[in-house]
């Protein structure tokens, strides 16, 4: 198998259309982790995506009949763009079916290279059941975006490349973001035909962990949910094709946190001033960890920053949460004496660390409670701090891994109402479109009243709201029997410490 692949590798049909990206050094994270950082830029490709390879490589291999009937394929983005940019120059109409929480930047970035674009469905999977249904309707050849030998071989041009830029003998692992599989196929097959000893690290975003999932049951499976943070690596089911290459030819799969790959973001822009997707930032987030699991020092690792289409009011979440992801900040809740000179004190035992966020309201005329934010290094100086706190007899909560605490009460603080009773705290995942929220109420209808609301727009495919309602006890199993059949993701909250702290 891997020798076929080779063989279409070196045959591949890319270069018509795709460049041969740099390797570049990570130089500021090589120097912070002990080892020798190397980034493959293909987030600099004219489609900013390594996905052009692919597409153009299975396009330019289809007959003229295959090409006057017209090509349709399903995307989150990277894969459109390649197939539209890759049609615009073969003179070939195309359409694309995205999913509808696909980020604008990339339907309009489709649209402007002429790709006719079909938008159904909250997530790829549906897209592409819609794109095959289309496909016999029409007619139309079909484009996978990762499970076709041509696809794969396209995308495993990038291992070639990566061989004839750097010592191959230098080279002690390669880590590739992982989707539907089509690029580490592509680069596993190549690499460990020619050079077995190179370990390769598949990393997937732990929400969408298709291929560990597979690994671990040895056969494909499917997701019953998947997470759309890193919307370019979301998909339920790793490829039929792609599992024949990785089962066998991957030597470790690392999964990672949306807060790591924020960090990972962080990590490429130091270094490269380029600002990666999140799945683009996967690897680097996989390789950190991996580093970290094994204790790495003095290894060559490489990672393929795999796309840069990110919608840019996404931004605010990345900065938010990429402190955090890295271990460089902690987030404590402290409750301090009122009275005068107790915030001077307690500022004194923080000493010259940098406060990154401080949040108090007046409440009560003995206990301050304050919601505060720390530069630390790493997790050692956060647990040397909290043990700090508690040596001091401060009542202290370390809130740094709490979801609610860091995407909701740190806007929140201060919302404490002796009036509310019965009020169940729920956290819930809405996608991101016209008419959720509408649907939301109509469910709850007016049989109970909300008494807490908060929403924040990250600029993701799912919006995050924690809101409060009043339940009487003998109506809790009603109404989480209502909340089952609306069927948004949520998680009951009511328990959670920080609401105790701050808004019960």
């Amino acid at each position: 198998m891997l020798e076929k692949y080779v063989k279409k590798i070196l045959n591949a049909k890319v270069y018509n259309a795709a460049i041969e990206t740099p390797l570049d050094m990570a130089t500021s994270l090589s120097s912070r982790i002990g080892n020798q950082i190397l980034i493959k830029r293909e987030d600099l490709q004219p489609v900013f995506s390594f996905k052009l390879r692919g597409a153009y490589n299975m396009i330019a291999q289809l007959t003229q009949a295959q090409r006057d009937a017209g090509i349709i394929c399903a995307s989150a983005g990277n894969h459109a763009q390649g197939v539209a940019y890759a049609a615009k120059l073969m003179k070939i109409k195309a359409t694309i079916v995205m999913p509808v929480t696909t980020p604008g930047i990339k339907v309009s970035s489709v649209r402007a290279r002429g790709g006719k674009v079909v938008l159904h469905g909250d997530s790829f999977d549906e897209a592409l059941a819609h794109a095959c249904e289309l496909q016999e309707q029409q007619g139309l050849t079909f484009v996978h975006p990762y499970d076709a030998p041509d696809v794969i071989a396209g995308q495993g041009t990038i291992a070639r490349e990566i061989l004839h830029q750097y010592n191959p003998d230098e080279i002690d692992a390669i880590f590739i973001p992982v989707g539907g599989g089509g690029l580490a196929a592509g680069i596993s097959a190549y690499i460990k035909y020619l050079r077995p000893e190179i370990k390769i690290i598949a990393v997937e975003y732990e929400e969408s962990a298709c291929l560990a999932a597979a690994m671990q049951a040895s056969k494909r499976v499917t997701l019953k949910e998947v997470g759309l943070f890193a919307d370019g690596i979301a998909v339920a089911q790793i490829g039929k094709e792609t599992f024949k290459v990785l089962k066998d030819h991957v030597d470790e799969v690392i999964t990672v946190s949306a807060d790591e790959i924020c960090a990972g973001i962080k990590d490429i822009f130091d270094d490269t001033r380029s600002v990666a997707e999140p799945a683009g930032a996967a690897g680097i987030a996989g390789l950190k960890k991996y580093v970290e699991k094994y204790q790495l020092k003095d290894k060559t690792l490489v990672t393929i920053c795999s796309g840069a289409n990110i919608n840019f009011d996404r931004l605010r979440y990345v900065a938010e949460r990429a402190e955090v992801g890295e271990n460089n900040e902690a987030i404590f809740s402290v409750s301090i004496p009122e009275k005068p000179g107790s915030f001077k004190r307690f500022i004194s035992h923080i000493g010259k660390r940098q406060i990154t966020e401080f949040n108090y309201r007046y409440n009560d005329a003995e206990i301050a409670r304050i919601f505060v934010g720390i530069k630390v290094n790493g997790d050692e100086e956060r647990e040397a701090l909290l043990k700090r706190f508690q040596e001091d007899q401060y009542d202290v909560l370390d809130l740094t891994k709490n979801e609610v605490a860091k995407m909701h009460v740190r806007h929140m603080v201060g919302g404490h109402s002796d009036g509310v009773q019965n009020e169940q705290l729920l956290r819930f995942e809405f996608p991101e479109r016209p008419g959720a929220l509408l649907r939301f109420l109509n469910a709850l209808g007016d049989q109970w009243n909300i008494s807490l609301f908060h929403y924040r727009n990250h600029g993701a495919a799912y919006g995050r709201v924690l809101t409060g309602v009043q339940v009487p006890k003998d109506e809790v199993k009603d109404f989480h029997a209502k909340l089952d059949e609306l069927g948004y993701p949520y998680w009951d909250e009511s328990n959670n410490p920080v609401y105790e702290a701050f808004l019960n």
